[in-house]
C-alpha cells in the first residue's frame, strides 16, 4: 500500500490540519479505494477530488454535503439486454465516498468530462475569522478604563 504524505498541507493552509490528518487516517484503513481518485490543492483556499467514474452517466452519480461531509454517490443502471464479456476491466458496480470538509470549506460544483468526476472546493473563511491589522497608536491618544 502506498503511504501518502499531506504534511504540506499543514504548512501551508491553516484549517485543513484536520482534514489532512483524517486523510491519512483513511488511507492507513483502508487497502483500496473504489473508484480511485485524486485529491489536489489548487491554490491558496482551492481544492478539487477527481473520482475516476468510467462507464458511469450524470444521472447515476449524487453528490450532497451533510454536516462537514460531502458524500459522493454511484448507483449503476443494469445494462439493458444479455451481455457476454470475454474480459471486463471496467467495474461496473455502485460505490459510495465520503470525505470530511474542513470547516469554511464549501463545494463549488462539479463536473462530469472524459469518465472523470471533478468536485471543486474552496475555503471561505468569515470575514470576522480572517486576521486584521491593528493601528498602534501614541500612548497619550488610548482611552483607558477608569
Amino acid at each position: 500500500m502506498q503511504n501518502l504524505d499531506f504534511s504540506h498541507l499543514y504548512s501551508n493552509a491553516v484549517g485543513f490540519e484536520r482534514m489532512a490528518r483524517e486523510l491519512e487516517g483513511a488511507f492507513a484503513q483502508k487497502n483500496s479505494a473504489y473508484p480511485p481518485y485524486n485529491i489536489e490543492k489548487r491554490g491558496e483556499n482551492s481544492y478539487s477530488i477527481t473520482i475516476a467514474v468510467a462507464g458511469f452517466e450524470r444521472d447515476e452519480l449524487e453528490l450532497e454535503t451533510e454536516q462537514g461531509t460531502l458524500k459522493v454517490k454511484g448507483r449503476k443502471v443494469p445494462a439493458e439486454g444479455e451481455r457476454h464479456f470475454l474480459h471486463q476491466g471496467i467495474a461496473e458496480r455502485d460505490f459510495e465516498l465520503a470525505f470530511k470538509l474542513s470547516q469554511h470549506v464549501e463545494v463549488q460544483g462539479a463536473k462530469l468530462e472524459h469518465g472523470l468526476l471533478t468536485i471543486e472546493l474552496a475555503r471561505d473563511m468569515p470575514e470576522a475569522l480572517k486576521p486584521r491589522t491593528i493601528p498602534i497608536g501614541k500612548s497619550d491618544s488610548l482611552a483607558l478604563p477608569s
